[in-house]
């Protein structure tokens, strides 16, 4: 292959994969951290101007992040579905919040260097490559546990520290 054939990811690194599992695991921290700090009733019933409660996004975390991930590495274009298990308790979150950390590393350890420019449509609607799709799932995390900080201020709880990751 020559130079100007090379793929970006493949011909110029800005971030190692190593670091960028690390990046979005420190979103998933703080976004766990987030979780924690809700009271249990508000963290299923409060919400502002008619955006869903925190357990509702949390449950987009969950059906995006790990489902994503293997997607990608068995090359299923499966659509998206809310967490189908009905969770009723934070803890409950909590521990599928684990699961799903764990299952992130494992499909990620398979993720190849090549992949990250492969085009791959996502839940059949995301047709971008990888590393975009992978970026968006960051982006998304981190733009629903904004509204989290603003539901936990308007509860008048301090959030943890957004560079706490």
């Amino acid at each position: 292959m020559n130079n100007t054939a090379e793929s970006i990811s493949t011909q110029a690194q800005v971030i190692s994969k190593e670091d960028l599992l690390k990046h979005w695991q420190g979103h998933r921290s703080l976004t766990r951290k987030v979780i924690e700090a809700f009271p249990e009733k508000d963290f299923f019933e409060f919400s502002i101007g008619g955006m869903r409660p925190f357990s509702a996004l949390t449950s987009e975390f969950l059906a995006m992040g790990a489902p994503a991930m293997k997607g990608i590495i068995e090359r299923q274009e499966e659509a998206y579905q809310e967490n189908s298990d009905v969770l009723t308790t934070k803890a409950q979150y909590l521990e599928k919040w684990d699961e799903a950390t764990a299952e992130i590393n494992k499909y990620w350890e398979q993720l190849k260097l090549e992949d990250f420019d492969t085009v791959f449509n996502l839940f059949g609607a995301y047709q971008f490559p990888v590393i975009q799709n992978i970026l968006y799932l960051i982006d998304n995390e981190i733009h629903h546990r904004g509204q989290g900080y603003v539901y936990l201020r308007a509860l008048g709880i301090e959030p943890p520290y957004f560079w706490e990751r």
